[in-house]
């Protein structure tokens, strides 16, 4: 049987919480929000800690991301935002 340690979160001294929470990252006025990520989270002020798995796959998930929207961007696309969402129950690659 293995045991996980609960983070605490370092500002606050108190224990985080494993739960869904919003991801988001900006760069040259593009703004990529991944929603339902879990991660431990400071019930305090809501700072995220993302396992090294989950950001390895956010990295890929904004790199792919950010040619298409500053594409749009760059030709002035009158289209301001964008939702994407893959449903389907998951494959091993």
């Amino acid at each position: 049987m293995s045991t996980t340690t609960i983070p605490t979160c370092g500002l606050h001294h108190t224990a985080k919480e494993w739960r869904a929470t919003m991801f988001e990252y900006q760069d040259e006025g593009v703004t990529i929000r991944v929603p339902n990520c879990y991660a431990w989270v400071c019930p305090v002020d809501g700072e995220a800690s993302f396992t090294p798995e989950t950001v390895d796959e956010l990295l890929l998930t904004i790199r792919e991301l950010l040619v298409p929207a500053k594409r749009a961007q760059e030709r002035r696309s009158a289209l301001r935002e964008y939702i994407v969402s893959i449903s389907g129950p998951r494959t091993a690659a």
